[in-house]
């Protein structure tokens, strides 16, 4: 992959997306991952209209590592930077639920932290007449490793098609911080949680079958893959 050419293009189609909109800039939010990190610096480039949100909500991480990520890049790529954090959010809704979330199903709990993320952007991207960026790779969207109406949401995603491999690769190119770039995968919504335990494949195994058709997990990618196709699509509308 030629990463000046891939960069030089992403950050042109951004412009056009804008301009397309008639929007002034973007939002997105920071959880001091790679992905994020990958989106915000491609999004600075194309305009210094960019506000990053950092959303801690209960976990210890996300007020650790992922707070100290988060503001190591806005202060390396001078990105502006705010945190809201939306813990008591939870907190008053998980009360409102109360017994009808089942408890033997936490994560329609843990679910409901990228949802009110999503919340949170878009109340600030109708306000500054900003577009929502989506942080998501080619890896976890063929798994499906995301929330529906969380994470899921967003206006535009420039790295949709970018395997775990290749934002390794152009974060490296750009110079990220290695503590970004290093860090196990971890979307931050419980103590001890990663992507590949939550996922129990390797991304190194997803984007060999995405890009070969072959792993060592094959059936394991071939079947989240499946189940999972109902996050990709728009929702099922009645016609005669």
């Amino acid at each position: 992959m030629n990463y000046k050419i891939e960069i030089e293009q992403r950050v042109a189609w951004i412009k056009n997306v804008l301009n397309d909109a008639k929007c002034s800039g973007v939002v997105l939010g920071n959880s001091g991952g790679k992905d994020c990190t990958l989106v915000e610096i491609l999004c600075k480039m194309a305009t210094d209209n960019i506000l990053s949100v950092i959303m801690p909500c209960e976990s210890k991480q996300n007020y650790g590592s992922d707070r100290d990520d988060a503001l190591l890049i806005a202060s390396k790529y001078n990105i502006p930077t705010i945190e809201i954090d939306i813990t008591e959010c939870k907190k008053i809704l998980r009360n409102i639920l109360g017994e009808h979330v089942c408890d033997d199903v936490p994560m329609a709990y843990h679910n409901i932290n990228p949802r009110l993320r999503m919340t949170v952007l878009y109340a600030i991207a109708q306000g500054r007449n900003y577009l929502v960026a989506g942080t998501g790779n080619a890896s976890e969207t063929y798994m499906g490793y995301f929330t529906k109406w969380g994470d899921g949401a967003y206006d535009f995603n420039p790295i949709i098609d970018l395997c775990v491999e290749d934002i390794y690769g152009m974060l490296k190119y750009l110079n990220c911080p290695s503590s970004v770039v290093d860090k196990k995968p971890s979307a931050g919504l419980y103590e001890g949680q990663t992507d590949e335990l939550d996922m129990g494949v390797s991304y190194d195994d997803i984007d060999e079958y995405i890009k070969t058709g072959k792993s060592n997990n094959s059936d394991k990618i071939a079947r989240a893959h499946a189940i999972t196709e109902h996050k990709r699509i728009l929702p099922k509308r009645y016609s005669k």
